[in-house]
């Protein structure tokens, strides 16, 4: 089912996003639509705008900030790039939804003619460069009781390199594992490869590959949604917890994404015995299946801080549980390395 809005009027993208939870938590069936803002930076959920993002640049040229419920990394949008939003219900592993909504965008684009391909965890490329970056992140009991799926992505279907370089601050690390010297010769855009298609007709070609019926969304609709996009506006949201402060330690695992990782400590038990963990924080663009604080991080408090301890911590947990592909071993060697 292709969700409409009652108008044409372009919204934040705080808007969508209530959209999609909308959706998700009152809607029973299978549903996707397509939306475009104005030049907006989106960061995912774990990571940290202050090190993200431009936000001088962003604020001297209007750029809008917001962040999302998934995971993943951070993206510049603007009226070129179309976001696609899928909602249904959790079924399979996470990996296999996952897979089944690159699979399902990268098959459209072929069939436009494109030399498109799923790659990495959440890519879609042409060629070598990449054309849409995805993310996801379920919601759970829905209307029907069931857990349901949020995935959403990007489609540049025509870009501006030079604000979006400026924009956003990805990690050298992050770039170089991809193998790539700048964000600018990463990228590609269906204009590039098909310069006499228009964003309207391919927007509409993706509809009807994609969708069977179209809904409507009523003022009473509306309403509610913007009732729940107010959470994605307010400050505490945007920047949480997060600070401009430098991470102790960063780390890309293949797979899984990039990690800052910040561990605060308290005084030890006794003189001569090791520091207590007083928190955990992980950043980056790794996908939490729910909340790590909760899940993961916050049962390391109080235990001291030697691989033994922190070990013998997480063999009472399941990492790929809360962070996908994620392994005790790999979150071990985050918090303490060799």
């Amino acid at each position: 089912i292709h969700a409409l809005l009652s108008s044409e009027v372009r919204r934040p993208l705080a808007f969508y996003l209530a959209m999609e939870e909308y959706l998700a938590r009152n809607f029973h069936g299978d549903y996707f639509f397509m939306w475009q803002v104005d030049p907006t930076v989106i960061i995912g959920r774990c990571q940290n705008p202050f090190t993200e993002v431009n936000l001088d640049y962003c604020r001297e040229n209007g750029i809008d900030l917001f962040r999302r419920r998934s995971g993943g990394g951070c993206v510049y949008a603007d009226p070129d790039n179309i976001m696609l939003s899928a909602i249904n219900s959790a079924g399979g592993t996470f990996e296999s939804r996952f897979s089944d909504f690159c699979s399902q965008i990268a098959a459209r684009l072929r069939v436009m003619g494109l030399d498109a391909r799923v790659s990495g965890r959440n890519d879609v490329c042409i060629g070598s460069r990449k054309v849409s970056g995805n993310a996801f992140y379920t919601i759970p009991g829905g209307a029907s009781g069931c857990d349901r799926n949020i995935l959403h992505g990007t489609m540049l279907f025509d870009a501006d390199p030079d604000t979006m370089v400026r924009a956003i601050t990805p990690s050298r690390a992050k770039l170089s594992a991809k193998g790539v010297d700048s964000v600018r010769s990463h990228i590609t855009t269906v204009r590039e490869h098909l310069p006499e298609l228009d964003i309207s007709e391919f927007k509409r070609s993706m509809a009807a590959a994609l969708c069977d019926s179209e809904q409507m969304m009523t003022p009473e609709d509306i309403a509610e949604i913007e009732r729940i996009e107010a959470l994605y506006h307010s400050e505490e949201w945007i920047y949480g917890r997060h600070t401009p402060d430098t991470a102790v330690r960063r780390c890309r695992i293949e797979g899984v994404g990039e990690f800052a990782v910040t561990v605060g400590l308290q005084p030890a038990a006794a003189p001569g015995d090791a520091p207590l963990i007083a928190g955990v924080t992980l950043q980056g663009d790794f996908f939490p299946l729910c909340d790590p604080a909760e899940n993961l991080l916050d049962g390391l408090r109080g235990v001291p801080l030697t691989r033994g301890a922190v070990a013998e911590a997480l063999s009472r947990t399941d990492p790929a549980a809360v962070i996908a592909g994620l392994t005790r071993e790999a979150l071990l060697q985050l918090i303490i390395p060799d």
